[in-house]
């Protein structure tokens, strides 16, 4: 393990149980791009089709929305 992921684990094992299990699902996507093939569930893909229904449409999020989103307040 390198030393920087050493460091990034041993500052996630501080956090609260639902961000260390969030970290862990982004660690996971990582690697299973890198091994397995990505399926995706019907919800999911109609979620993606509304999405790019949306897009064409030109239907983004404001930048406000989107700070709020993230829970910024830099928009």
């Amino acid at each position: 393990m390198t030393k920087l992921l050493d460091e990034a684990v041993r500052r996630i094992r501080e956090l609260p149980e639902t961000d260390q299990d969030e970290a862990a699902e982004i660690l996971f996507s990582l690697v299973s791009k890198r091994t397995e093939r990505v399926s995706l569930d019907e919800e999911t893909r109609a979620a993606v089709r509304e999405g790019k229904t949306q897009a064409a449409r030109g239907e983004f999020a404001s930048d406000e929305e989107m700070a709020a989103f993230f829970g910024r307040r830099d928009a």
